[in-house]
């Protein structure tokens, strides 16, 4: 019989499994603290719970955590580590230094079913979510998970085509019971789902990024087919709703395509479209992938691009590139050849 995993688990959740077990209430506790505060790997390392009660959890647990199997470190410094989930599949997460930071950009389903253009992640087609388990092993089992200052929801999958999961996982993240890592310290990217990001600015404190890549719902659609659900117009009138002056931030992704979204009416239509929205663009360069026909912007459209969006009183930056070489840069994440199907 397949063990239960008590990493991921919430609190109300481990006092069902203490009781459950007849431990002492103050086992509930001394469980939470073990799963979450310390480095452990096993059960057995549970030094304050007595003999009998490890056994007991033994019998139908585990800890469900999952160290990687592989690592690639980039020349300039970023690693990507291959994380095995607990179906026979695999996920990639990659590891960001720069400076005072280090981020983390985790990954949610084993490829995704959105079909972007310009992803290697949608060209693999999809083979499943992750559980919240397995969100926050690609944290709790990287080699560096001390130094992490900041966590980005923008690897592999789609984070709101999983929104439970993201929850939960955000959850057990900012939680004073968990990691009590701040929501300023995390992003959580989407292609615009709207129903999910209704229930994530109602339930979540963290940062939202919005894939947007063309202010043109007929040229958005042909870039990512999700437009043909969620409209463009629809999208803003939604996030115009929240106020993103306070603690929550919005920032929009926008991958620059030479001929495609680089040009002066490209400019023009995002400063109406977020006029009245606070936010921030990030410009991000396109890393060329396999049977795609989107090719780069030059270095000098994508400084225009961004100079004009500033003068326009829209904050825009360029995302530096980081771990091209590794594969581990937007829009890269594929673990195709590594799937058990």
């Amino acid at each position: 019989m397949r063990k239960e995993h008590l990493f991921g688990k919430k609190p109300d959740e481990i006092e069902n499994i203490a009781r459950e077990l007849a431990l002492p209430k103050y086992a509930t506790r001394q469980l939470i603290d073990w799963i979450y505060k310390k480095k452990i790997t096993s059960i057995d390392e549970m030094s304050n719970l007595s003999k009998q009660v490890r056994e007991k959890l033994n019998e139908r647990f585990d800890l469900g955590l999952l160290p990687p199997v592989k690592e690639e470190v980039s020349a300039d410094g970023t690693k990507k580590y291959l994380f095995p989930t607990h179906n026979g599949k695999f996920v990639e997460t990659a590891v960001i230094p720069e400076k005072e930071r280090l981020t983390v950009c985790v990954s949610t389903q084993v490829g995704c079913k959105m079909g972007c253009l310009f992803c290697m992640t949608g060209k693999q087609g999809f083979h499943g979510n992750l559980t919240a388990t397995e969100i926050i092993n690609q944290i709790h089992s990287l080699p560096e998970k001390d130094k992490i200052t900041n966590i980005v929801y923008m690897g592999m999958g789609e984070p709101f085509d999983n929104l439970q999961n993201v929850l939960e996982s955000l959850e057990i993240l900012t939680s004073g019971y968990g990691y009590a890592m701040s929501p300023r310290r995390i992003t959580v990217s989407t292609i615009g789902i709207i129903p999910a990001i209704v229930r994530f600015m109602e339930e979540s404190k963290c940062h939202l990024a919005i894939s947007l890549h063309s202010p043109f719902e007929e040229e958005r659609s042909k870039l990512m087919p999700v437009e043909n659900v969620y409209s463009l117009t629809d999208m803003i009138k939604t996030i115009q709703e929240y106020d993103f002056t306070k603690q929550q931030r919005i920032s929009f992704e926008y991958i620059m395509f030479k001929g495609v979204n680089d040009m002066p009416k490209h400019i023009k239509e995002l400063t109406r479209l977020l006029n009245k929205i606070k936010c921030r663009i990030n410009l991000i360069r396109f890393h060329p992938i396999p049977g795609s026909p989107l090719r780069p912007s030059d270095e000098a459209s994508i400084e225009l691009f961004k100079n004009s969006l500033n003068d326009k009183s829209i904050l825009t930056t360029i995302r530096k590139s980081r771990g091209q070489d590794i594969s581990a840069a937007c829009g890269m994440l594929s673990t195709n050849k590594d799937l058990k199907i």
